[in-house]
């Protein structure tokens, strides 16, 4: 059939009163004529339809799906009766969407769908309005009118300038589509109903009974609001009135009791040892307490206020211990090792009792987790018969956490610093800020930032709390604060700190504090007696390698505990009525399988195989590098979970082992023809650049083919010219060497200053040579039978044997002392 357009859009010239218009699916709406109303376009067919109606004189049904939640409905999913509207603007909004406003016209029926897959096309017949015009109908307009006055007057959603509105139209027709739009408990069927009845009477009729019907709920849910709001009146009533009452019968004898307590408070300020400043603001808020209404709710902040400046220790101290050597029996008895701190802790005392006045340290204790930093604190209150604060920063977020709220917010307090002191009732405790690197900020500030001026002793003499909006002296606490890592403190707050590192212990170390600590507190706490349980030096070494893997003792102490627990099982249950003696060989019977296997070299010296030495959170540990060579070429490839550093790093190394390839006698265009692949086992991340001389090690084995001493470890940064640079964290990959078997460690002359913090029996146990060159590095690594043929008469100047520091002339064999060079401060960890 072929169509023509006219003005009135597409139709057929032998039937003009059918239409061809482009359809636009309505959901949980239903459009009448003679309605103007808003509508949100988002569906690409729906969009296609507006834009197709734009074209073509602004026509465009709008029918309603009959499941509003289909996204692609079809032409199943549509009624069948909708309305002709015109498009009176339409407006793009930026997130591709259309808001469209169009006032519906006339009632049409969809006769057929014509294929279209842009968008709906319907061929539509109009619906012409039909009714008769008599007495009966005019009866029912009135009626209808009055009606619906009613329901305006019961509904108050409904603005009551409509009724003016509705009172003019006596069109039936128009009335009948005006009305329903207003009446909002409709259903979506019903008001489609009501749309496809072409005859106005008979919509007029439907909607006189749904106005009844809905008068009536909304008289009983009047009847219900009225009368629980009368109840609620009359309980509000009662209980204002007893509260007259109370308030009548306390006035004369309340006013007497606020009297006795201005005076009460009066006296405490009078007797209040503090600042000038914090007097004069009691007295000024002690003159507005008098002025208020004791049950007001300004007087209770007001009170709150002045209780909480009154019960702060502004000049109350406790007695400090100056006797150095109690102090130092006191620390000794708490932890073992531990030097550094302990020394300060007694060098602050020494001071102290010299000039008598002192402000109070700031001391960071850094290390891994279980080496013993927060009971450190505790031994240090105790050390110097102080007071001890705990406070833990973990997951602090909030600036008022340090610095407190002001006096304007609801349920306002002090901040966590002034909180503390009040508990500990002195001025000067031994104040630990525990886990400071896990703070973090957000927009309610960063609390790294209020910490400045309490660790700061050229201010925190002043510290301005938000709530007491007063100065309090900070200067007298000892300040005490722990991480496990520097890299989470940020740089002016660490520069206000002393920082102490607290390496992890060497297995003597833990042998010593499971023996002297550990067994009796775990025995204690699982109700053992001396008599029941002895656990053998062997077991306990037996715990340290195989079923814990820490730099600290935290782990130990819980598996010692579990044996202790199931000793004491035994015990209850009578399983056994002798001492249980733990030894090496009965530890998996308590513990199960080992679940650690401790660093170990090689069986035997291996091409392209060197141990390396790391530093992690955990203290040190063996890193083995392993190099194949293989044909291909010429690419280097790196694996091991590694970080860009040691990638880096690695690409140095190639780069030396190519510019000394005729001294190495490999071939030169051995990086033409051959991959070289370099691979650090154990699915761990890995980085930083210590491990350089490690790779080049084993890239140059690997061409020479020549093995590496297995019982040889090494640690230091490469350079492109093969000098070797220093590093941090010496004193773990020592003790981690030395739990290895390693009896040869090269390490970097630079570093030759940190070799004062080792323990002494690890320097005896190992031969530590210091390097600068990485030739020297291969003269002492790779199995040579004569070095000098390689490397001719270079050699490592300085090493230590048995802890001494020598010269080695291995051309003659013979060593002789040197005097020990002067040790220079310990350089910032790397």
């Amino acid at each position: 059939m072929f169509f023509n357009r006219n003005d009135n859009g597409y139709s057929n010239h032998n039937m003009p009163e059918t239409k061809v218009l482009p359809l636009l699916p309505l959901r949980d709406i239903i459009v009448f004529p003679h309605m103007v109303v808003p509508l949100f376009v988002g569906r690409e067919k729906s969009i296609n339809a507006l834009e197709e109606a734009m074209e073509n004189k602004k026509e465009i049904l709008l029918a309603a799906q009959k499941q509003a939640k289909t996204n692609d409905p079809t032409p199943d999913d549509i009624f069948a009766v909708g309305t002709i509207g015109s498009i009176i603007q339409l407006l793009r909004l930026p997130d591709g969407t259309i808001k469209v406003l169009v006032e519906g016209k006339k009632r049409a029926r969809i006769q057929s769908f014509i294929g279209n897959e842009d968008f709906f096309l319907c061929n539509v017949s109009v619906i012409e309005e039909v009714y008769e015009k008599s007495v009966e109908t005019e009866a029912l307009v009135r009626s209808v009118q009055t009606t619906f006055e009613n329901y305006v007057k019961l509904n108050k959603r409904i603005p009551p300038e409509m009724l003016v509105s509705v009172q003019s139209i006596a069109d039936p027709a128009r009335l009948a589509d005006t009305i329903v739009v207003y009446l909002g408990s409709i259903k979506l069927i019903d008001r489609q109903e009501i749309l496809e009845t072409s005859n106005a009477v008979e919509r007029l009729s439907r909607l006189f009974e749904m106005m009844n019907a809905e008068i009536e709920i909304l008289q009983v849910e009047k009847k219900i609001r009225t009368r629980v709001k009368k109840q609620m009146e009359r309980t509000q009533k009662e209980y204002y009135l007893n509260e007259q009452m109370q308030a009548i019968q306390k006035e004369l004898g309340e006013r007497d009791e606020f009297k006795n307590e201005i005076q009460e408070l009066e006296e405490k300020i009078e007797n209040k040892k503090c600042s000038k400043e914090a007097k004069d603001k009691l007295q000024k808020e002690l003159k507005k307490l008098k002025l208020m209404q004791p049950m007001s709710a300004e007087a209770t902040v007001v009170r709150n206020y002045v209780d909480w400046v009154l019960s702060l220790p502004w000049e109350e101290k406790s007695e400090e211990n100056r006797d150095i050597a109690l102090a130092e029996r006191i620390l000794e008895e708490d932890h073992y090792g531990l030097k550094k701190v302990k020394e300060r802790i007694i060098e602050y005392l020494a001071v102290q009792a010299l000039t008598g006045k002192l402000k109070g340290p700031v001391l960071c204790l850094v290390g891994p987790p279980g080496t013993g930093k927060t009971s450190l604190g505790k031994s240090i209150a105790r050390a110097t018969s102080r007071e001890f604060v705990r406070l833990s920063l973990g997951g602090v977020r909030d600036e008022a956490e340090i610095r407190g709220h002001r006096r304007t917010y609801i349920g306002a307090l002090p901040g966590r610093i002034i909180q503390r002191l009040r508990k500990a009732g002195t001025n000067n405790p031994v104040f630990l800020l525990d886990e400071v690197d896990k703070m973090s900020s957000d927009f309610r500030g960063d609390p790294a930032s209020a910490l400045l001026e309490v660790l700061d002793g050229e201010q925190n003499h002043g510290f301005n709390d938000h709530y007491l909006d007063l100065d309090y002296d900070l200067s007298d606490i000892m300040f005490v604060t722990t991480a496990n890592t520097l890299s989470g403190i940020p740089m002016p707050l660490r520069d206000r700190m002393e920082i102490i590192d607290l390496s992890g212990y060497t297995e003597f170390e833990k042998l010593n504090i499971a023996v002297r600590y550990l067994i009796p507190r775990q025995k204690a706490e699982a109700g053992l007696k001396d008599g029941d349980i002895e656990i053998t030096e062997n077991a306990i070494r037996t715990v340290i390698h195989h079923y814990t893997h820490e730099s600290g003792v935290r782990n130990l102490e819980r598996e010692i505990g579990s044996i202790c627990r199931k000793v004491a099982r035994k015990i209850v249950a009578r399983e056994t009525t002798e001492k249980v003696r733990i030894a090496a060989q009965s530890v998996p019977k308590y513990l199960g399988v080992p679940r650690y296997r401790p660093d170990k070299t090689s069986d035997k010296d291996e091409i392209g195989l060197t141990n390396g030495l790391a530093y992690t959170d955990y203290g040190g540990a063996i890193l083995q590098c392993e190099v194949s060579v293989v044909p291909g070429k010429g690419e280097l490839f790196i694996t091991g979970l590694l970080e860009k550093g040691m990638k880096e790093s690695a690409q140095a190394a190639m780069s030396y082992i190519r510019s000394r390839q005729k001294l190495l006698g490999v071939a030169e265009d051995f990086y033409q023809k051959n991959d070289c692949h370099i691979h650090f086992p154990e699915f761990i991340p890995k980085d930083g650049p210590s491990a350089g001389i490690t790779m080049a090690t084993s890239i140059a084995s690997a061409l020479m083919k020549i093995p590496v001493r297995r019982k040889l470890a090494m640690t230091g940064e490469i350079t492109l010219s093969g000098r070797v640079l220093p590093i941090g964290g010496l004193k773990e990959k020592m003790l981690a060497a030395h739990r290895a078997g390693i009896t040869t460690v090269l390490i970097p002359k630079d570093n030759r200053k940190d070799l004062r913090d080792i323990p002494k029996r690890v320097l005896k146990a190992t031969r530590i040579v210091l390097i600068e060159h990485m030739d020297e590095v291969l003269w002492e690594a790779l199995c040579l039978s004569n070095p000098d043929e390689v490397f001719g008469s270079r050699m490592p100047p300085i090493e230590f044997i048995n802890g001494e520091l020598v010269t080695a002339n291995r051309a003659t064999a013979d060593t002789k002392a040197v005097p020990e060079p002067t040790v220079e401060p310990p350089g910032a960890r790397q």
